[in-house]
């Protein structure tokens, strides 16, 4: 098993020293004089993964979104019969049960 291998550098200390990428698992990069977290520098065999992770979190936020969105879909197209909430309410705990 791998040991996580990370540190906490500056940009500036990482540009200086390109090699570093390649000691650890992944790099804490901070602002040196406020000490504020900027982000992760990743070593290139995690790379793809990260990457993958990234892309299925963003792809379900959207999906989430775009569920939300659709709820108000049947309303502008009348779906609705001029019923009241709590009979809509009713018809949609009906529908998924």
């Amino acid at each position: 098993m791998d040991d996580i291998v990370n540190t906490s550098m500056s940009i500036r200390e990482l540009t200086r020293s390109g090699k570093l990428l390649s000691d650890y698992n992944y790099i804490d990069i901070e602002d040196k004089k406020s000490h504020q977290y900027k982000g992760v520098f990743v070593s290139n065999q995690y790379a793809e993964e990260v990457k993958h992770f990234i892309e299925s979190r963003l792809k379900e936020k959207q999906e989430k979104k775009l569920k939300e969105l659709l709820q108000f879909a049947g309303i502008a197209r009348g779906d609705t019969e001029n019923k009241n909430i709590q009979t809509l309410k009713a018809d949609k705990a009906d529908k998924y049960k």
